[in-house]
C-alpha cells in the first residue's frame, strides 16, 4: 500500500495510469460473469476491505481528527460509491460496454460543474476544449455499438445515474482528502459502499451464498484489480491532482478496454474506434499539457 497522500507530480501521473488501466478490466470481467452484479459489487468492496486492513495500521483510525461535518461527508462518499457500483455494474447487463463508457466519459463534465459549485474552481477555456475533444472521441469509439432498444435505454439510464454518483463521490473525497489518510478513507468508504449493496441484496432477497469457486475468484479479482489498484489509487490521488484531473484520466478507460479486448478476447478494432481513440488521446494530451503549463505558472486562455 502507498503510505502517504502527498505525491510528486510524476509519481501521481504514473499512479493515475496504473489506476485507469486497472479499472479498465472491470467492464470486461463483469460482462463475462453471470453472477448478480449487486452481489459481485458487494463482495468486491468487502473483500477489498479485508485485504486492506492487513496493511492499514489501526492507529490510522484511532487518530482520525474529523468533526461531524467531515464524518457526514465520508459516510456520504461511501453511500455514493455503493450506489455507483449498484447502478453502473447493473447497466452492463442491459447495454454494451461501449455505450456505458460513453456515458461514463461525461464524468469530467459533472465533476467540473461540481468543483465550480462547491470549491469555486473555474475551468479555463482550454480545459473545456480538451474535454469536448475527448468526449467526441468517446462518442466515436462507441458509435457502432450504441443501441436504441428499450433494454439499451434502461442500461444507458442506469449508467448515467452511476456516473452522477461516482462524480459526487470524487468531489466528496476531495473535500476531506486533506483530513484523512487515503488508506483509512478507502477502508471506511469501501465498507459503507459494500453495506449499501448488502442492504439492497437483502431487501431484494438476492442470494448471498451458493456461488462456486470460479465466482469467488471473480469477486477476488474485482477486489484486487479495479478496486484496490483502481478506486483506492483514485482516493490516494485526490489530494495531489484533484477530482477533475482524475475524471479526465478516466476518459482513457474505453481506449484501454478496447486494447485489452483486442489482446485478451481477439476482438477487432474498427475505424471509428481507432479514430475515436486518437481524438480521446488528443483531448487528454492537451488537458495534461495545459496542466503542466499551469504548474509552471504559465497562464493559458482562461475563462
Amino acid at each position: 500500500m502507498f503510505a502517504c497522500n502527498k505525491l510528486s507530480s510524476s509519481r501521481s501521473f504514473i499512479l493515475l495510469f496504473v489506476s485507469i488501466l486497472s479499472v479498465s478490466f472491470s467492464s470486461i470481467m463483469i460482462k463475462f460473469s453471470d453472477t448478480p452484479t449487486s452481489v459481485a459489487g458487494m463482495y468486491r468492496l468487502f473483500i477489498s476491505v479485508f485485504i486492506m486492513l492487513a496493511f492499514v495500521p489501526w492507529r490510522s483510525f484511532r487518530t482520525l481528527n474529523l468533526n461531524k461535518k467531515d464524518w457526514s461527508i465520508v459516510i456520504l462518499a461511501g453511500v455514493l460509491l455503493g450506489l455507483h457500483f449498484l447502478f453502473w455494474m447493473e447497466s452492463l447487463v442491459y447495454t454494451s460496454v461501449a455505450s456505458s463508457m460513453v456515458i461514463l466519459s461525461l464524468q469530467p463534465l459533472f465533476v467540473m460543474i461540481g468543483s465550480y459549485v462547491w470549491f469555486k474552481e473555474r475551468a479555463r477555456l482550454l480545459t473545456v476544449i480538451c474535454l469536448i475533444v475527448a468526449l467526441l472521441g468517446s462518442i466515436a469509439i462507441a458509435w457502432g455499438d450504441i443501441g436504441i432498444s428499450r433494454a439499451a435505454l434502461i442500461g444507458d439510464g442506469l449508467s448515467l445515474l452511476g456516473t452522477l454518483f461516482v462524480s459526487a463521490y470524487l468531489l466528496a473525497g476531495q473535500q476531506v482528502s486533506r483530513k484523512i489518510p487515503a488508506n483509512a478513507y478507502s477502508v471506511i468508504v469501501f465498507l459503507i459502499g459494500g453495506t449499501v449493496m448488502l442492504a439492497y441484496n437483502l431487501a431484494n432477497q438476492v442470494s448471498l451464498t451458493g456461488y462456486d469457486s470460479s465466482d469467488w475468484t471473480y469477486f477476488l479479482m474485482l477486489a484486487v484489480i479495479p478496486t484496490i489498484f483502481g478506486q483506492y489509487i483514485f482516493n490516494l490521488l485526490l489530494n495531489s491532482i484533484g477530482a477533475t484531473t482524475i475524471s479526465v484520466g478516466i476518459i482513457g478507460e474505453p481506449i484501454l478496454a478496447i486494447f485489452l479486448a483486442y489482446l485478451l478476447l481477439g476482438e477487432t478494432i474498427s475505424f471509428f474506434q481507432f479514430l475515436g481513440g486518437l481524438l480521446t488521446l488528443l483531448g487528454m494530451g492537451l488537458y495534461f499539457w495545459s496542466k503542466s503549463l499551469k504548474v509552471r505558472g504559465i497562464k493559458v486562455g482562461s475563462h
